[in-house]
């Protein structure tokens, strides 16, 4: 049996620009960052540097859009029909409506295959949690001591210490050299961050001898820009593993702003350059200082409040010890005060009781006649209701009261019968009668 379908549910009614953002966010969680191969078309560039051109190949076409900043960094001069690839952001350019691909880098063609790797180890991982934001970490605002790891002879070596240098001198840099380019970059790496991750264990254990194994709160992984061949030892899936593995917050700064690494996405925290990354861990020292500065200033202004209070009882207390006469003498004029108001109390009350034993002696006679009057006259009243009340009254009248042998009165026939001998009393004495025939009413 089959049953007809209901009506379907109305669409929800989208503004034009809430849509536009919609799109936007949802393109912006599913596919960036992202790269592309293709043709370029219809290339432009800009009297403000910004590049405006298409990506194309047999299927389709994009267009893109590569803002000044990111064009500065371009090693070639890009031509229509040029085979290249692109890295960047997918978006929406609300003000058309289109599709449009915000390009962060581009270079010719010939490094696919690692893209294609790079984007399938990026999804394998991201679908494992591994870049999960739940996990990660905020930095320590003062770390006790820094791990770094990087080569030697690299550039970002040089600007990481300098930056830490002149920001924060006073804490301590444990340095584990690693090779950071090159088919033997991936083991070096890892086997520097474990001596990293059991020094951070060590130095944070209790008990633990910081003079030997100095506290580290957070780990650098550094490395200068270069090409995508140049940053591949930070692809590797071992090494992103490790990584996540941190017992402290790890910040990568590998390459350049534009360049992004499975490192990059596996730490706590990715700088856009080594530099940016030292600074992100250390706050300068200045600032630290003026803050330190501020507070003892208002430790400094509280205690001398404090002292200043202290001195002024203090004076107050030798003041009153210094002339004892004087405490003397205001508890004298206290204690005059204090025995004139008494005098005066019982003098004000004299008078009073005076005064109403005058009144009394004037008024006394006159309200004891008035109650005498009225308690004779509220006897008066009662004898009489009294008098009303006397059963011989009612006797006079013509009524009898009739009793048994027994005294107590009869008040029903159906308490005499046949032969009874009762007594009824008049007015002037009574009578004993006999019960011949009780009758009922």
């Amino acid at each position: 049996m089959f049953e007809r379908p209901g009506p379907a549910a109305a669409p929800r009614i989208w503004e034009v620009g809430a849509l536009c953002r919609a799109i936007a966010d949802a393109l912006e969680a599913r596919f960036n960052p992202v790269a592309v191969r293709g043709e370029i078309t219809g290339f432009s560039r800009a009297s403000s540097g910004h590049c405006y051109f298409s990506i194309k190949d047999a299927n389709g076409q994009l267009r893109c859009a590569m803002f000044r900043r990111a064009a500065t960094l371009l090693d070639f001069s890009p031509r229509d029909g040029e085979l290249v690839e692109v890295r960047g952001r997918l978006g929406v350019y609300e003000a058309r409506g289109d599709l449009q691909f915000i390009v962060e880098s581009m270079q010719r063609a010939g490094q696919g295959a690692l893209f294609e790797q790079f984007l399938r180890l990026k999804a394998q991982l991201e679908a494992e949690g591994l870049f999960d934001t739940a996990r990660k970490r905020p930095l320590p605002l003062q770390p006790r001591g820094i791990g770094l790891v990087t080569s030697t002879g690299a550039a970002a070596l040089h600007d990481v210490v300098t930056a830490l240098r002149r920001r924060v001198p006073h804490i301590p840099v444990v340095l584990v050299p690693a090779q950071v380019q090159g088919v033997a970059a991936p083991p070096s790496i890892i086997a520097a961050l474990s001596k990293l991750y059991l020094l951070a264990q060590a130095g944070q254990a209790p008990g633990a001898d910081w003079t030997k194994n100095p506290p580290i709160d957070v780990i650098l992984l550094v490395r200068g820009g270069g090409s995508i061949e140049d940053l591949w030892a930070f692809n590797d899936e071992q090494l992103a593993r490790t990584i996540v593995q941190s017992p402290v917050p790890l910040v990568s700064g590998v390459g350049h702003e534009t360049d992004f690494t499975i490192a990059d996405f596996c730490a706590d925290l990715r700088a856009p350059t080594p530099t940016a990354a030292a600074e992100l861990v250390a706050q300068p020292r200045d600032v630290w200082l003026g803050a330190l500065g501020l507070l003892a200033g208002r430790i400094s202004d509280g205690v001398q409040r404090q002292i200043d209070a202290r001195h002024q009882r203090l004076d107050q207390a030798a003041a009153r010890l210094g002339r004892p006469s004087g405490l003397v003498a205001r508890q004298q004029l206290q204690l005059a005060r204090l025995a004139q108001r008494m005098r005066h109390g019982v003098l004000l009350k004299m008078q009073r009781l005076v005064q109403v034993q005058q009144a009394l002696e004037v008024n006394f006679p006159q309200a004891l006649q008035r109650s005498v009057a009225q308690h004779t006259e509220r006897l008066d009243r009662a004898a009489l209701r009294l008098e009303l009340l006397d059963p011989r009254l009612v006797l006079q009248r013509g009524y009898a009261l009739l009793t048994d042998t027994s005294g107590q009165a009869v008040t029903s026939v159906r308490q005499a019968q046949p032969g009874d001998a009762l007594r009824a009393t008049l007015a002037d004495g009574a009578v004993d009668v006999t019960v011949s025939q009780p009758r009922l009413l």
